[in-house]
Parts: structure tokens; C-alpha cells; sequence
């Protein structure tokens, strides 16, 4: 019997040199705020030229693991969970655009995710919390009439909500669906009084969470989102 032919790849330059830079980011030799070695001292130590150092660095700086500026030494960064999803930020986009079912899946998991951060929010809010979130209703009523300032400050008061919870993960899943959903959103502010509704619905979030009263603040984020989510979408 014929046996199968297994195909050797044949792998590029850079794709090897990519992974040992990386073994020196995830080794520990490089720490974040380190500088990568210069161009020469890489060429040297892995014996190859320039291109598939230049390329491999390219590909370390899309993968979000180093700074490249202009006429500077790359810089190794510091994972967060925000780093972390900002590299899937356009393919999550895109994947929104070609998919209704997406774009409502997306939809019932914020308002899952959101109901979570609500109650949570409610346990834990402090006096510099609950002054904070009033503060971003203020600027958010003092946008009326400009869509991008109100939806910005709309955006802020959620996630200054995930904030609550201590939790930088929260935080960055919170960051993450908005941005994602910024775009269908804003449609929303098309008609007149809609954005009314927000900042009555935002007030009460607000009253709730400061009298740390945890089903109200599940109530009143779950009424705002389902009112809100039949506003935007394509």
C-alpha cells in the first residue's frame, strides 16, 4: 500500500526569526519597556540580513508584543487584556459587517455581560464612583446635538461601570463591545428625543447603583439596553 505523501514546508527566514524574538519576549531576556537588540546584532546572532528581521519585527508589532516608532529601537510592550483584543478590533468588525447574526449575538452578550457589571457595580460602588458616573452624564448632556461627543461619553459611562468591579478583564470585554458596536449605534441619534431617553435611563442607573440596590441596577441597565438595541443595527 502507497504511503500517504507528507509534504516538508518549507518555512521563511523571518517566519524563524519571528520565533525566536518571541521566545526572548515570553522567556523573560525582554521585559516590557526593554528595548528590542538593533538590527545588526539581530543580522548577527541569527545570521540573516535585514529584510527578515525588518519583516519578522513587523510581524511581533502586529501581534501587539512591540513598539515600533520611526527612527527609535523597538520597544517590548506590556500585554493587557485591551492590547489583547485591540489586535482582533478589525477582523471583529468585519465579522459584524457580514453577518446580522453576529451583529445580534454581539448584542445579547453585552446586555448578558452588562447585567453582570450592573450588579456587581451596585455592591461595590464608592462615593468617587458614583461622582465619577455623574460627572460623565453632565459632558453627555452637555453633547447633545453632537452624535460622536454623545455616543464617546455613552460608551464612557458603561465601561467607568465595568471599572467598578476592580477588574482589568472587565474592563477591556466592556471596551471592546462598545467599540465594536459603535458604529450601529450611532444611528440611534438620527431621531429626535431618542438620546433624551439615555440620559433619563442613565439617571437611573445611576440612582440605583448609588443606593447600592443590586436588582433595581440589573432592572435599570436591562430596560436601557433593550430599549436602546432595537435603535441600531443594519
Amino acid at each position: 500500500m502507497t504511503q500517504p505523501i507528507e509534504q516538508i514546508v518549507r518555512r521563511k527566514l523571518s517566519d524563524e526569526v519571528f520565533d525566536r524574538l518571541e521566545r526572548l519576549i515570553t522567556s523573560g531576556e525582554l521585559q516590557p519597556g526593554d528595548e528590542m537588540p538593533s538590527e545588526r546584532v539581530l543580522m548577527e546572532r541569527f545570521g540573516v540580513g535585514r529584510p527578515a528581521i525588518r519583516e519578522a519585527m513587523q510581524s511581533l508589532a502586529s501581534k501587539g508584543l512591540v513598539s515600533i516608532s520611526h527612527g527609535e529601537r523597538a520597544r517590548v510592550l506590556k500585554l493587557t487584556a485591551q492590547s489583547i483584543l485591540r489586535q482582533v478590533d478589525l477582523t471583529a468588525k468585519i465579522m459584524l459587517a457580514q453577518s446580522n447574526d453576529t451583529l445580534e449575538h454581539l448584542k445579547n452578550a453585552r446586555i448578558f455581560f452588562e447585567r453582570g457589571m450592573a450588579r456587581e457595580a451596585a455592591q461595590r460602588a464608592s462615593k468617587a464612583d458614583i461622582v465619577d458616573l455623574k460627572s460623565i452624564i453632565q459632558r453627555q448632556r452637555n453633547s447633545l446635538g453632537d452624535a460622536d461627543r454623545f455616543i464617546n461619553a455613552d460608551m464612557e459611562f458603561h465601561t467607568r461601570i465595568a471599572q467598578i468591579s476592580g477588574n482589568p478583564i472587565f474592563v477591556a470585554v466592556s471596551e471592546a463591545m462598545l467599540a465594536w458596536l459603535k458604529e450601529y449605534h450611532t444611528d440611534m441619534l438620527i431621531w429626535t428625543g431618542k438620546e433624551k431617553f439615555t440620559l433619563v435611563e442613565h439617571e437611573e442607573i445611576l440612582t440605583r447603583l448609588e443606593e447600592h440596590d443590586v436588582d433595581g441596577s440589573e432592572t435599570a441597565i436591562l430596560k436601557h439596553l433593550e430599549r436602546s438595541r432595537a435603535l441600531y443595527g443594519k
